[in-house]
């Protein structure tokens, strides 16, 4: 059984009924307000943006043309929180509406400043601001530390600006996020890394100028905890000289930009050697001055009789002493010529006695070689004689000798082996 409708009507069509929904759309919502997070920016060829505007809930596709984004001067970036103003209108092609947005603000503005308000009557009644903490810049830092951006103006201002002032100073750099919810835990590692593990003699911590929103991570309560127990003293350079941050207040010093903190931190180096020039010259004007005032009053001092008195006194005191070393010149040269003529003596006596001891000796060891040539065993060899070997024994006596066994005969030249045999001899010559 097919269903009819029981009566009939106009039934519209889909642009009649998009139209209306525009109409009552468009008549009703102009010139709104709408806040939420920005999300999928995007910029055409014609520099017109589109995006959308989001909360927890809900989502509102935006636009917003070339001309309003060139007027507002407006740089749209994904997460911001924002207080969007326009109109809302459908795009019948599509069936969808969206806003046309003419006005455009960081939201949250009024509860930053009072949470800013906040913590600055906090830390100030627990005394943090006091200038009896303050510590005092360093005159002549050599190392000198920065946390900061690596990729910000702010480093660059703060390098140019030292290279330019004090070159002599060794800049060590810690890179930390200065925007966003990553910067202030970032800001409080590199203060704590400089205080633990380098040697520097003033701390610098900024960044450029922004809005309360871009500057309040040195707002947070942790960075400022920080820049306090910090113990070398801090300049802290965020943003211009219209932007203060808890920061500023709890630093030892406070500089409107980052290039004036490294002013603040070192001395111009030029204007040392200016110093150091005048002071030279200055010394030496005065130094000048003393030697020819003292030299007058030597010259004074010269003409007084006292100081003639003394001068004769001196110079008798010059001759006695000159007296007595003559006289000991002559007591020590005559000492000197009697311990000679001993010395002389006695080195006479010596090689006299000497002498007699060798001649002694030399006649002894004569005598002795005499005695030894008559005792010589081989002289009887040397007039003819032989000498007999048996048994590797010299056969002094007849009853020693053995027909039986071998001998040897020895003569001057040489020996001849003996052998006895029954019955006939055999002889070995060598």
């Amino acid at each position: 059984m097919s269903s009819q409708i029981p009566f009939t009507f106009d039934v519209p069509s889909v642009s009649e009924l998009t139209g209306k929904i525009k109409n009552l759309l468009e008549s009703n919502f102009t010139d709104v307000l709408v806040e939420g997070e920005i999300s999928n920016v995007k910029q055409s060829r014609n520099g017109h943006y589109y995006f959308t505007v989001k909360d927890s809930d809900a989502q509102l596709p935006c636009v917003m043309w070339r001309n309003v984004a060139e007027r507002l001067g407006s740089d749209l970036i994904d997460g911001q929180q924002v207080i969007l103003g326009g109109s809302i209108q459908v795009y019948a092609p599509h069936g969808r509406y969206q806003m046309i947005v003419t006005l455009i603000e960081q939201a949250g503005i009024g509860k930053l400043q009072q949470e800013f308000e906040r913590l600055k009557k906090k830390l100030k009644d627990e005394g943090l601001f006091d200038e009896a903490h303050k510590k005092k810049l360093p005159a002549f830092p050599a190392r000198i530390g920065v946390v900061t951006s690596a990729s910000g103006a702010a480093f660059h201002d703060i390098s140019s600006t030292l290279e330019r002032r004090w070159p002599m100073a060794v800049v060590y750099l810690y890179h930390a996020s200065v925007q966003g919810v990553n910067a202030a835990p970032e800001l409080v590692k590199g203060i704590s890394y400089f205080c633990k593990n380098k040697s520097i003699d003033v701390l610098i911590i900024g960044r450029g100028g922004g809005s309360l929103e871009d500057l309040w991570p040195f707002n947070e309560e942790s960075v400022a905890r920080a820049v306090f127990e910090c113990p070398v003293p801090v300049i802290s350079a965020v943003g211009h000289e219209v932007d203060f941050s808890i920061c500023d207040f709890v630093a030892d010093a406070r500089a409107a930009t980052p290039t004036q903190a490294a002013v603040m931190a070192t001395p111009d180096i030029n204007e040392i050697r200016f110093l150091v020039e005048d002071m030279s010259s200055g010394l030496s004007t005065l130094l000048n001055d003393k030697v020819s005032r003292y030299r007058e009053s030597l010259r004074r001092l010269g003409k007084a009789h006292a100081l003639l008195v003394v001068n004769d006194r001196i110079r008798n005191q010059k001759e006695r002493i000159e007296n007595l070393r003559e006289n000991m010149n002559f007591r020590f040269d005559k000492l000197i010529a009697g311990q000679q003529d001993i010395i002389r003596n006695f080195r006479e006596r010596m090689h006299h006695q000497t002498d007699n001891i060798l001649r002694g000796k030399r006649e002894k060891i004569i005598n002795l070689a005499h005695r030894l040539e008559k005792r010589d065993p081989n002289g009887p060899l040397e007039k003819g004689f032989v000498r007999v070997w048996q048994e590797e024994q010299w056969v002094r006596k007849k009853v020693d000798f053995s027909r039986k066994k071998e001998f040897e005969l020895e003569w001057k030249d040489g020996k001849t082996e003996i052998q006895s045999i029954p019955g006939r001899s055999t002889r070995k010559m060598r």
